[in-house]
Formats: C-alpha cells, sequence, structure tokens
C-alpha cells in the first residue's frame, strides 16, 4: 500500500501529457449522456491494486493553448488590409451590377453610371458615334452618360411643337438633376450591398461583413466630397470629341452668346445634348441645324504636301461644320512643278471659297494655276481680298526651297517680307478698309504684322501653336493637314493630320471660339476635336479693347 500514492501520482502526470497533446478534447461532446459515476469519478481507478488512466474520462484542466501562442492569433493591419480590399473590390462589382439609373433627357434616352477611375471626368458616349469627354472633376469616381437612342414619339412632339423647343433647356437641366441624384442613392445601395454581400461570402461572420458595407459607404461619401470640392462647371466650353462625334462642335453654335446669356453649367450642357440630336437627322424627322446667323466659320489648313486624302478631309469638314471661307497658308505642293498642278483641280469643288498664300515649297507656276481655278484666292505682296465679307491679306513665301540651285536666303527675307506685308496693312486701315487677317506661310514673317492686324494665319513648322504677340495680334500656327504628306511613311509614327475651325463675329469679324482637329496619320483611324476660347471670351473676363 506504500506505492499507492505513487503510482497515483504517475497517474495523475500522465494524465496532464494526454490533456497537452490533445487540447481540442475539452470541446468535444460525448456521443452518450455520461452518467452519475462517470461525471463524480475521479478518472483514476484502482483495479487489483493497480492505478490506470481512463482515457474515456472527460478533460476539464486542458490549457488554451489559442491564447498563449501569439503566432495563432491573425495580425491587425493584414486583417485591416483583407477588409480593404473586400470592400474597394465589392463596391465596385455593385458599382457594375446595379449601379446605373436609365433616365430620359429630353428626346434622349439615357443611362448613367458611376465608375472607379483614376483620373475622374465625365465621358458621355453617343454609340457608335464617339464620345464627348469633360475635366468636370478629380475624384476616383467617373461619370459615364451613355445615350442609347432618340426617343421617336417625343422629336415627333418638338417637330409638331416648336415653340416647346424654348423650355427644352429647363427641361433637360430639370432631368439631368433627377437623375444625378437617384445615381446617388442607388449608387450608395450598390456599393453597400456589394461590399457586404462579398464580406458576408470570404469571412462568414455578420459584423465583419456590415464593416465592409460601412467601410464602402464611407469611401463612397468621401469620393463624392472630392468631386464637389473640384466640379468645374467652365468645363464644358472646352469638351473633348472622338469618333463621329467629332462635328458636334458645329452645333454648339455662337461662342460669346454662349458666355454671355446663358448659364455656364446647365444650359450650356442642355444645349450640348439638344444639338446632339441633330446627329440623328438622317433617320429622324428634326428641322435640320442652321448655324449661327452671327458666326462666321474659316477652315484653316495649311501644308498638305501632296496628301490627296487631304481634299476628302476638306470637303467633310466644309459639309460638317458649315464652313464659309476655307485659309490654306501654303506648301500644298511637295515640288512645285507643272507636273503637279494637276492636284489642285479638286480645289473648285471644296464646297467654299479658297483663299491661298505661297509656301516655300510652291513655285510661280504653282500660284499661276491655282489663280485660274474657279472659286480659288491668291493673296501675295500684301495684296488684299475680300471674301466672305472678311478683308484678307498675305505674302507670299520668298524662298523656294526645292530649287537646289538657288541657296537659302535664310530668316533674313521672311523678316523683310513680313515687314512689307505689315506696311500693305496699315496702309488699308489709314484708308478707311483694315484688314481682318494677315496670311504667311512662314511664323518669322507673319510676326511683323503684329499691331497691324487682329488676327494672323501661318504654317509652315508642321506642328500647332496659337500665341497672342505683344502688340495684341494673335499668331495662329496650323499643323499639316496632309500630315506632312507622302513623306510621313519614312517615320515610324505617323504625322496627325490637322485643321482648325475658326469662329469669327460677323459683325466685328473677331475670333470668338476655336475648334482644333486632330485625325491619326497614315493607316490611324481616328478623331479628336477639342475647343478653345480667348481669354476675353471666358466666363467672368474683362473684355479687350478693340485695337489693332
Amino acid at each position: 500500500m506504500a506505492r499507492e500514492p505513487l503510482r497515483l501520482l504517475r497517474a495523475t502526470a500522465q494524465r496532464a501529457r494526454t490533456a497537452a497533446v490533445s487540447p481540442l478534447r475539452r470541446f468535444r461532446r460525448p456521443s452518450h449522456t455520461p452518467s452519475p459515476a462517470t461525471t463524480l469519478d475521479p478518472t483514476v481507478h484502482t483495479t487489483l491494486g493497480r492505478t490506470t488512466l481512463d482515457a474515456t474520462a472527460p478533460n476539464t484542466t486542458a490549457p488554451n493553448t489559442t491564447a498563449l501562442d501569439p503566432a495563432a492569433r491573425p495580425r491587425p493591419l493584414v486583417r485591416a488590409a483583407g477588409l480593404a480590399a473586400v470592400t474597394v473590390l465589392g463596391a465596385w462589382i455593385g458599382l457594375l451590377v446595379v449601379g446605373s439609373v436609365h433616365i430620359s433627357v429630353g428626346p434622349m434616352d439615357t443611362r448613367m453610371a458611376l465608375r472607379p477611375s483614376l483620373t475622374g471626368g465625365t465621358k458621355i458616349n453617343v454609340a457608335p458615334l464617339g464620345a464627348l469627354e469633360l475635366d468636370s472633376h478629380h475624384a476616383p469616381l467617373r461619370l459615364d452618360v451613355a445615350v442609347d437612342r432618340l426617343d421617336p414619339v417625343r422629336s415627333q412632339a418638338l417637330v409638331d411643337h416648336p415653340e416647346r423647343l424654348s423650355g427644352l433647356q429647363d427641361e433637360v437641366a430639370s432631368d439631368i438633376t433627377h437623375g444625378t441624384l437617384d445615381l446617388a442613392f442607388r449608387s450608395c445601395a450598390a456599393v453597400v450591398f456589394g461590399a457586404t454581400a462579398l464580406g458576408l461570402a470570404v469571412y462568414r461572420r455578420p459584423r465583419r461583413a456590415l464593416a465592409a458595407g460601412g467601410l464602402a459607404l464611407t469611401l463612397l461619401t468621401a469620393s463624392g466630397a472630392a468631386v464637389y470640392a473640384t466640379w468645374n462647371p467652365k468645363s464644358v466650353l472646352e469638351p473633348r470629341y472622338s469618333g463621329l462625334l467629332s462635328s458636334a462642335p458645329s452645333m454648339v453654335g455662337n461662342a460669346r452668346s454662349i458666355v454671355a446669356d446663358f448659364d455656364v453649367y446647365q444650359r450650356e450642357l442642355a444645349r450640348l445634348v439638344t444639338n446632339v440630336t441633330q446627329l440623328y437627322e438622317a433617320t429622324s424627322t428634326l428641322p435640320a441645324y442652321q448655324p449661327d446667323p452671327t458666326t462666321m466659320r474659316v477652315l484653316h489648313i495649311s501644308d498638305v504636301h501632296l496628301n490627296p486624302a487631304a481634299w476628302h478631309i476638306v470637303e467633310s469638314l466644309v459639309r460638317q461644320y458649315k464652313i464659309n471661307v476655307i485659309i490654306d497658308t501654303g506648301d500644298t505642293m511637295d515640288h512645285g512643278t507643272s507636273a503637279e498642278n494637276g492636284f489642285l483641280e479638286p480645289v473648285s469643288d471644296l464646297g467654299a471659297p479658297y483663299v491661298w498664300v505661297r509656301g516655300n515649297h510652291d513655285s510661280a507656276s504653282t500660284q499661276r494655276y491655282l489663280a485660274g481655278l474657279k472659286g480659288a484666292h491668291v493673296v501675295d505682296n500684301g495684296e488684299v481680298v475680300t471674301v466672305g465679307g472678311l478683308r484678307i491679306a498675305g505674302i507670299g513665301d520668298p524662298q523656294f526651297t526645292p530649287d537646289r540651285s538657288a541657296a537659302a536666303a535664310g530668316d533674313a527675307v521672311e523678316h523683310s517680307a513680313g515687314r512689307r506685308l505689315a506696311e500693305a496693312i496699315r496702309d488699308r486701315k489709314a484708308a478707311g478698309a483694315p484688314v481682318d487677317i494677315a496670311l504667311a506661310h512662314n511664323p518669322i514673317a507673319a510676326r511683323e504684322t503684329d499691331g497691324t492686324v487682329p488676327l494672323a494665319l501661318t504654317g509652315h513648322v508642321h506642328h500647332r501653336r496659337t500665341q497672342v504677340l505683344p502688340g495684341g495680334t494673335r499668331l495662329m500656327t496650323e499643323g499639316s493637314t496632309g500630315g506632312s504628306g507622302l513623306r510621313a511613311v519614312d517615320d515610324g509614327t505617323p504625322d496627325k493630320v490637322q485643321a482648325s475651325v475658326l469662329y469669327l463675329d460677323r459683325d466685328t469679324r473677331r475670333l470668338q471660339a476655336w475648334d482644333e482637329i486632330d485625325l491619326g496619320g497614315l493607316g490611324l483611324a481616328k478623331a479628336e476635336v477639342s475647343r478653345h476660347l480667348p481669354a476675353e471670351n471666358r466666363p467672368g473676363a474683362t473684355p479687350t479693347p478693340t485695337t489693332p
């Protein structure tokens, strides 16, 4: 019997070691209800003088190794990063699935949606015609507006009751306001639902899922605050167009009346949406668009360099923008030989009067041939022509660089030619017939006219630039409307085909706005149009003096 306490101690130690090996045994439930004897029995039985351990006895003293082992607990940063990832992904999925609204804007059926973005802004899609982009705000959200279709019933109602057009702007603004509010509520529900559902699927814990939904709502609210803080209503004045929608700027109308008579955001946006419907006139009964009677439209082209595609582009722009006058600042040819003269034949069929000044790749033979074509007007030596109500003076480039027998004279002769042009313009002003536009091929010559004329147009350098000279003359240099001609195939990156549409007031003949048109070069099917306003025409600007 003296050995009995020792055996009891060994049995207890063995029981402790067994419990340490299986710490989760304490959480196992017996498959049957234990008897009172099993519950009260101390788990050590003495049989025939031996002490044994009952392996079926419940373990109530096993330590909680999960609480004791720090590695078993999730790290806070990892948990936070996982929750953030689940929240963002779930919110994005929610926006993609249910975060859009269908609204009617005037005669148009549209769909508005919020989409994640790194730059923000607003994009208006008019499939399959193209898109319009506005730098309306800077936030991680972009507003997408898709024009689905033109409703024939509402369009016919406008035709039958034209007096409704006067109130259409307010109607469109109201439609957009209600649609934006509806989109805001739906987007909140979408991000909360998406983040909560994904959180529940990942964590399988309601508290974690609700935390993801709350975080998603917080992020959306913060993004909305960023949109509100950076909102730029003036962005509608300088939109970017792409695709076939590049004809839309021709329908916006008089830039000066937009600034002076309409609220910058709501009413101009309404007018833009309304005028886009004119793109559907081929398949609808809407009345044809009429250009603003107070606006003259001048198409500025330059440096065609024998690219036959240029004439098709010019003809299309004349038709789309209702151009009044075409101005070409030279280098229409490449070598100036008489064999190239046949390239000029389409000039008579472009649909608008054509004013031309000689470039350094155009010969005297080129100039004589072009002067004999119907609808063409050549300016040189300071001569003035009046076309479409505009008085235009110009001087041809004094150099003919394809002629390798004569050394290039350099910038000195360009300055001299520019001074002769400026003197002729001063003489016209003294005679009571001031010149509206001065033309020269080389910008060096055109700079000499500073202070004598409001607007000077040039080319030559194959890239676009606009600047106001110290004397107040605005110098506009056009890129290559021929994409640098056939020589562009030598370069791996084709040059852009560039042209500009200038909007001038019919009474003052001052520049109100201009559209810069960029088309993809050889083999590139892309179009982009951007609108620009002179500083004096922007909202809140002080009008500039009428001189020169």
